[in-house]
């Protein structure tokens, strides 16, 4: 029998492509709207009560760990947890130009550069020392020696990807934002019991203090011009990130084919490439040109923020007080050890070399 030519012609069915994405789309939906929410709360008690944002987004997101075990939201959550942290990580680069690096001249520029490579040494030392792994003393020396949770996190995508590594993670953002917070506390009377001056305790708190906020709340606490000499140390820091990430990502690749070779794991998928660290670069090129203007930048810088608490809020959600607890007290000396390493260190250098 002929088709009938008075029926109306049939909607095209989507393409194979099309339908994979909208699928993913959904799978995401759930664990990045959960993510998201926790993210807002954090902000919100950050903002009216004071306190670390990321602190608030673990606790909440381990609070609510029991939503993990329904399936539907683990896909969003672990999108989140990786691919939104690199968004996040990329624009990062926004906060820094070279202009900001330069001003400081020469050897404060090797003073910061000295310091992160000793902090990743003086990890994996400490690390090994203890009984930890090496990935630990790297992820934690990262932590310490840049720019505390955000490293952090940026780091953790660039290792081998396993059930250790997320607690690691968590543990050391919970760890570093503590100490950061104590030292933003403790440090002005530490550095002006040493007779720093407010330019010395700009470089000083700028050089030891793990995250920006609390580098800020410090310098600021003691006057404009430590808190500006601070923040610029401190964005010095955050440049590091992107050399560093590329030289674990190496060590992380090099280190998963020897293992491999030698005996079968759960680790032997290839580490993944850390493309965004390029977009980390350019954007921090942009940024040195004066090619966005300032209400968009700091609109992305902003963005970048959301993006990593985010982020943290989904790995919360992701793990439960329990595990962090089951890492034992020698998780926390390896980070409080590189921590008075660097002050000791850094107190020096001011003194005696600066």
């Amino acid at each position: 029998m002929p088709a009938d030519s008075s029926l109306p012609d049939q909607p095209e069915s989507p393409g194979p492509f099309f339908s994979k994405w909208m699928k993913e789309g959904r799978e995401i939906i759930p664990g990045l709207i959960i993510a998201t929410v926790i993210a807002i709360a954090a902000r919100y008690i950050s903002e009216h009560q004071g306190g670390p944002v990321m602190l608030y987004a673990l606790l909440i997101g381990m609070a609510v760990h029991s939503i993990y075990e329904d399936g539907n939201c683990q896909v969003g959550l672990s999108f989140a947890a990786k691919k939104v942290l690199r968004l996040g990580v990329i624009l990062l680069g926004l906060r820094v130009s070279f202009a900001q690096i330069l001003e400081l001249g020469w050897q404060t520029l090797a003073l910061v550069i000295l310091s992160v490579l000793a902090m990743l040494f003086v990890g994996l030392v400490v690390a090994r020392l203890l009984g930890r792994s090496a990935s630990f003393g790297l992820l934690t020396g990262g932590a310490v020696g840049i720019c505390g949770a955000s490293a952090a996190l940026a780091i953790s995508s660039v290792l081998p990807t396993s059930k250790e590594n997320e607690q690691n993670t968590l543990f050391t953002v919970i760890a570093v934002t503590a100490l950061s917070t104590l030292a933003m506390i403790l440090y002005p009377s530490i550095g002006q019991m040493f007779g720093l001056t407010d330019v010395q305790l700009g470089i000083f708190f700028g050089a030891t203090i793990h995250d920006v906020a609390q580098v800020v709340g410090a310098g600021f606490a003691v006057s404009d011009s430590a808190g500006e000499i601070g923040t610029v140390v401190k964005l010095m820091r955050v440049m590091m990130l992107l050399p560093v990430i590329f030289i674990i990502s190496v060590w992380s690749a090099k280190w998963l084919h020897t293992k491999s070779n030698a005996t079968t794991t759960a680790l032997e998928a290839k580490a993944p490439v850390p493309y965004f660290a390029f977009g980390f670069a350019a954007l921090v090129v942009v940024n040195s040109l004066g090619w966005i203007p300032e209400t968009p930048r700091l609109i992305l810088v902003d963005a970048s923020t959301w993006c990593l608490v985010i982020a943290i809020s989904a790995l919360g959600v992701m793990t439960t007080l329990k595990t962090l607890v089951s890492l034992g007290h020698q998780h926390l000396f390896v980070i409080v050890t590189e921590t008075l390493l660097l002050l000791g260190g850094i107190i020096l250098a001011i003194k005696y070399l600066l």
